[in-house]
C-alpha cells in the first residue's frame, strides 16, 4: 500500500469507529462514567480524522510537479588533440 491508500483507509476506519461510537453512546445502559470516557475517545478520533482529512486536503491542492529521473544519459563529448 502506498501513502494515499493508507490515509484513505485511516479516514474510513475513523468515520466507521465513530459511527459505532454514536450508536454505542444512544445505550441506556451505559454508566456516566462509561457514557463520559466514550464521549472523550470520540472527540480524539474526531481530531484525528481532521488532521488526516487536512493531509488529503493539502496533497490535493499541491500543484503535480513531473517525477525526477533516477538516470539521466549523461552528455558524452570526445576530445582530440
Amino acid at each position: 500500500m502506498n501513502q494515499p491508500e493508507i490515509l484513505d483507509s485511516d479516514i474510513r476506519a475513523l468515520q466507521q469507529w465513530l459511527r459505532a461510537a454514536w450508536q454505542q453512546l444512544g445505550d441506556p445502559s451505559l454508566t456516566a462514567f462509561s457514557r463520559r470516557e466514550l464521549r472523550n475517545q470520540m472527540k480524539q478520533c474526531s481530531a484525528d480524522l481532521r488532521a488526516r482529512l487536512q493531509r488529503v486536503a493539502e496533497r490535493q491542492s499541491r500543484p503535480v510537479q513531473p517525477p525526477i529521473p533516477a538516470y539521466s544519459r549523461p552528455e558524452l563529448r570526445i576530445l582530440s588533440w
